[in-house]
């Protein structure tokens, strides 16, 4: 096709254009010779062209020749009459916009083919539709300056349609389009994109045009849309149908397959049982599920006897009482069973179609009716439906054409255009009807059959008629299941009518759809480059109060300004560059514009979540997947501990937020592998009126959180270092709990730990060494302590708790104030390992590390200024603090020991410890860190 005839529409009208802007295009000013002069608006305003341009282009051909086409414009075609004699008749009054009628007349002494009519003349500067190469069913291509033809599906009846948009000035766009007239036409045979003229013989065109605000992708809008291709007169369209409160179920349809009933899926002979309810329940863990099955008992077998097509399910293993069974259970499983109707059933038993198809629908409680060879229904076949059971669908085999939506809600792209065109243009038109994509997995490896039934927002139909199940079926399955869980929980978006088909973007070959509602906006991205892509994409508005959301991937994604525009990036994945070309092909991306709902942090292993609506919370740890789970909850704010629900799972966890199954926001929060969460809880006791003997308090008071540590190979939790905390009042043990009082513990509540390995090792027969009764208890778990504790009215001390009681408001290094300063001699080890050999403790403070357990109180002279003892030298001292890092849980200590092993610098360091110092005790069991040099004691709260 050549590309020709530029054209330059002036920039300052004659008139002011703002009191065009919206208005109707009454008239187009036409020359002798077709060409566009100017226009007149319905407030009579005249609107000149700069230069004039032709009101048409189009092309002439032999007979099946398409390969040597001649190229016109409707002004050529009366200067140079040698095949094509054109004339313009406009429909004076036609509202709303304009109408002309074009007759093509053969004058050549040649049956010629007439096709790529195109409103204002074929140029490659300017968006338009037309037709390209010699494919049989698909040839209807949306040109764009800039980028590389896009294959489109239109209505089976408008396979021939020109579009054309042009820009009259920044503010207004005029576009039209050209349909083929199937009524006048003489001497000439109508074929898919061409017309077959005989000499003399003719063909009519109509030609509609109108003004626009905004882009092209408005000027299809319109055309498509508002004015339905002009099948139904403007305004008209009844709707009623399409409204039906009990048939808008199919809108929010995505998946379904088709079985024929000799299939084992439906039913064994061999065992002779329905396996049909297996059969959904797996595809509930791959895909989500059946959203409908029809099932097939008629064609290829009808015909062998008498029996109608009403006949074969009556004769269905158990009968039509078995399939209402079978139906129940599907109802169970959230699909529906739909029974097919063959309406060329002419020659076998007679019976009424429709009363056939009513009683079976009765008997069976099928929700819907596969209308084979169909591209529409009746009202008959509805309201046959209708007198026995509300809510059937009638789901035509083909599309159905804009006028015939009004009698049908769902309808399918029929497998017969096996490599699809990429979009599809019969979704603009209205968005509400039920699209279906029909597609045959057992024949080959279909990935671009999901991609585009994705990238233009409807759903699949896994046609499995064919036998056979190939080994790439499940992995093909696990990908539509990505691609039915976006569609599903974003099913009102691709039902809206506000879609951007196309939206221009920084690299070719990488395609954009826009589907927006009123509080949310989905941008479906499909990619031809087999590399992948990862970067910039498309322009997008950013919005107060708005963020985005890789849905594919469940990332955030970030705007970046980009002279005066924001652009959005994107990211696909590569794939084998030899699938380019064949129904394998393509990757496919999601990005969403969010309302900011839900406010979503992360401390350790505590998940807040804030909401500002909604019904329900998901929460999955990775990405969401039908193979899995997600911890349901309430929409309402609320904190979780992450660990009781997920275990040691690290990674990203996916917060999402519902409405009646629709996403209204999506957070994602991160735990970086290996990073340290505390996953102890905070614990409250009995409220102590006095401090019980042995017991000192703590006052209340601010203090600024530093730890220091040995060894980091595996990591500290650091999440609270530097924070400053309000701490309140509390009650501490004075010293570490002793033997006796363990002692007592056993005596009183016959104590056994679950796991009795090296429990109190250092005892005979549950009693301590004549002498020790004072000694610090040693050889205990942490369970071990908690259960003393709770015994006691008590509980364990966090980190937090015991270094604030320990070195109290002003953050002493010592219990003690030392006369001179401590010295450290350090040496670096590795990246991790730092030794510091602490010298000059002043005698009586504390045990310095020989090795000797004391009894508790030895060394008054070392107590902090709360009176607390044996702070650093008796024992490592268990706090409450458990923590995960996904390989390990262990539990914070402090204090350091009496034990100070000094041959190598692997070991712990021990001997006493700086109050900041803290030591994890790794966790395999609790007769594994049962130990010598490990005690604890406890706090009550006041």
């Amino acid at each position: 096709m050549k590309k020709m005839y530029k054209y330059i529409l002036i920039s300052g009208l004659l008139l002011t254009i703002l009191t065009v802007a919206g208005q109707s295009l009454k008239k187009i000013d036409l020359s002798a010779s077709n060409e566009l002069n100017g226009f007149v608006a319905n407030a009579s305003t005249n609107l000149l062209l700069k230069q004039s341009i032709p009101l048409v282009s189009y092309e002439v051909c032999k007979k099946n020749d398409l390969l040597h086409k001649e190229f016109f414009t409707s002004s050529a075609a009366v200067n140079n009459p040698s095949k094509i004699e054109l004339s313009v008749k406009p429909e004076d009054g036609y509202h709303p916009g304009y109408k002309a009628v074009l007759t093509f007349k053969n004058i050549s002494q040649d049956t010629i083919w007439l096709t790529n009519v195109v409103p204002f003349g074929f140029t490659d500067d300017k968006v338009c539709l037309t037709g390209k190469g010699d494919h049989p069913l698909s040839r209807s291509y949306l040109l764009r300056p800039g980028f590389e033809p896009v294959n489109c599906i239109l209505p089976d009846n408008a396979w021939e349609t020109g579009f054309s948009d042009i820009t009259v000035n920044d503010t207004l766009q005029l576009s039209a389009i050209t349909r083929r007239s199937r009524e006048n036409m003489v001497k000439a045979v109508r074929h898919r994109f061409e017309t077959e003229i005989a000499p003399g013989g003719l063909v009519q065109y109509n030609f509609y045009a109108d003004f626009h605000k905004g882009n092209w992708q408005e000027g299809l809008r319109l055309m498509f849309q508002e004015r339905m291709l002009y099948d139904v007169e403007p305004g008209k369209f009844d709707s009623q149908m399409l409204e039906r409160e009990d048939l808008r179920w199919i809108r929010h349809a995505y998946v379904s397959h088709l079985i024929m009933a000799w299939n084992g899926i439906f039913y064994d002979d061999t065992d002779r049982k329905f396996h049909l309810e297996e059969f959904v329940k797996r595809g509930k863990t791959l895909y989500g599920g059946d959203d409908f099955i029809g099932i097939w008992p008629t064609w290829p077998t009808l015909g062998v006897d008498h029996r109608n097509q009403w006949d074969l399910f009556r004769d269905l293993p158990g009968g039509t009482g078995q399939l209402k069974l079978e139906a129940e259970k599907l109802i169970k499983l959230g699909s529906h069973l739909f029974i097919c109707y063959n309406p060329w059933d002419e020659s076998t038993r007679s019976e009424n179609h429709t009363g056939g198809m009513a009683e079976l629908i009765a008997a069976t409680h099928a929700d819907g009716v596969v209308l084979d060879t169909r591209g529409a229904s009746s009202m008959a076949l509805q309201q046959a439906a209708d007198s026995v059971r509300k809510g059937v669908i009638m789901y035509s085999e083909g599309m159905a054409v804009p006028k015939d939506m009004q009698g049908i809600v769902a309808g399918r792209v029929h497998n017969a255009l096996y490599y699809c065109p990429m979009l599809n243009l019969n979704k603009i038109i209205k968005p509400e009807f039920a699209i279906f994509r029909v597609a045959e997995i057992y024949k080959e490896p279909i990935r671009r059959e999901f991609c585009l039934s994705f990238f233009n927002g409807y759903g699949t139909e896994l046609n499995i008629f064919a036998p056979g199940i190939p080994e790439w079926a499940e992995a093909q399955y696990r990908f539509l299941g990505k691609i039915a869980r976006i569609q599903r929980e974003n099913s009102e978006n691709f039902t809206s009518r506000a879609i951007t088909p196309l939206l221009s973007t920084t690299t070719d070959q990488i395609f954009v759809n826009c589907w927006q509602t009123a509080t949310k906006t989905l941008y479906t991205i499909f990619s031809l480059i087999p590399q992948g892509y990862k970067g910039d994409l498309f322009e997008i508005t950013p919005l107060p109060g708005m963020h985005f959301v890789d849905l594919w991937h469940h990332e955030e994604s970030q705007p970046i300004k980009s002279g005066t525009k924001w652009l959005i990036g994107a990211e696909t994945d590569a794939f084998n560059q030899s699938w380019l070309g064949t129904n394998n092909e393509g990757a496919v991306d999601c990005i969403a514009q969010l309302p900011e709902l839900i406010t979503a942090t992360l401390a350790g292993d505590e998940l807040s979540i804030h909401v500002a609506k909604g019904d329900s919370l998901r929460i999955w740890a990775g990405e969401p997947d039908y193979q899995k789970s997600p911890l349901t909850l309430k929409a309402k704010d609320q904190t979780i501990w992450l660990t009781d629900h997920f275990g040691r799972f690290e990674g990203r966890f996916v917060v999402q937020l519902f409405e009646k199954d629709q996403l209204l926001d999506e957070k994602i929060v991160s735990i970086l592998p290996g990073t340290p969460r505390l996953i102890s809880r905070p614990e409250k006791t009995e409220v102590a009126v006095k401090a019980p003997t042995g017991m000192v308090k703590i006052p209340a008071g601010k203090f600024k959180f530093h730890v220091t540590n040995g060894d980091e190979f595996i990591p500290y939790p650091k999440e609270n270092e530097g924070k400053i905390f309000d701490m309140p009042p509390f009650l501490m043990d004075k010293f570490p709990i002793t033997n006796s009082q363990f002692k007592q513990f056993l005596d009183n509540t016959g104590y056994q730990p679950a796991d009795s390995a090296n429990f109190l090792k250092n005892w005979i027969k549950r009693s301590f060494p004549v002498g020790q009764e004072q000694y610090p208890v040693v050889y205990v778990s942490y369970e071990d302590a908690k259960a003393y504790a709770k015994w006691a009215g008590k509980r364990l001390p966090t980190e937090l708790e015991w270094q604030y009681a320990a070195q109290t408001a002003a953050c002493n290094e010592w219990p003690w104030k030392q006369k001179q300063q401590i010295r450290r001699a350090e040496e670096a080890v590795t990246n991790t390992l730092t030794v510091f050999k602490i010298q000059g403790i002043e005698k009586g403070r504390c045990q310095t590390g020989d090795g000797s357990l004391y009894p508790v109180g030895s060394y008054p002279k070392g107590a902090n200024p709360y009176g607390l003892q044996d702070l650093v030298g008796c024992v490592w001292q268990l706090t409450n603090d458990l923590y995960i890092n996904g390989s390990y849980r262990y539990i914070l200590m402090k204090g350091g020991s009496y034990f100070n092993p000094s041959s190598s610098w692997w070991y712990v360091q021990g001997g006493p410890r700086e109050l900041h110092y803290r030591q994890f005790l790794l966790r395999v069991s609790e007769g594994f860190e049962r130990n010598a040099t490990v005690g604890f004691r406890c706090v009550k709260d006041l």
